[in-house]
């Protein structure tokens, strides 16, 4: 894959944050992709949902798996604004994903090569393949550093009040 349809499905995955950020959802985008068309597009809904659990990967594989009609997704690959953390890393293991594109690197939850590499583990009996971190990295980051700041500026003010 060259470097300009990997910044094309990146740039799906950023609008999916931006959209979660619309919503007041953390921005986190994740596209899915197959023989080189995008098969599903999803962001976080964690507080829509009220649910820990809908994470971007995460309704993004589930979507997927409904759209092929098979769990297995070995022949796809993920884009995603935010390296994946442990459960979705597991969740992309589990459902057999090809290969693992992401933009911004997470120092604090990064379970994609920053603070533990699960998809490479080779004590599971499948691996997902990590292909490359920081595919339009600066904008991804600005996207979530925007989110929180404005999170951070709206809480200050209501101190205020």
């Amino acid at each position: 894959m060259d470097i300009s349809e990997k910044e094309k499905f990146m740039r799906a995955a950023l609008e999916q944050a931006i959209s979660a950020a619309d919503c007041d959802e953390v921005p986190v985008g994740a596209v899915i992709v197959k023989d080189g068309e995008i098969i599903c597009a999803a962001h976080n809904r964690k507080e829509h949902k009220h649910c820990s659990n809908y994470h971007a990967e995460m309704i993004a594989i589930d979507e997927a798996c409904e759209k092929i009609g098979d769990w297995r997704l070995n022949e796809c690959d993920i884009f995603v604004t935010l390296e994946p953390c442990a459960m979705c890393s597991g969740a992309l293991i589990n459902a057999r994903i090809g290969g693992i594109y992401f933009g911004a690197y997470d120092p604090k939850a990064g379970c994609c090569g920053t603070l533990y590499s699960l998809p490479s583990d080779c004590r599971f009996n499948h691996r997902a393949e990590v292909i490359e971190g920081g595919i339009l990295e600066r904008e991804c980051a600005e996207v979530l550093g925007d989110y929180f700041r404005h999170k951070r500026e709206e809480k200050k003010k209501s101190h205020i009040e």
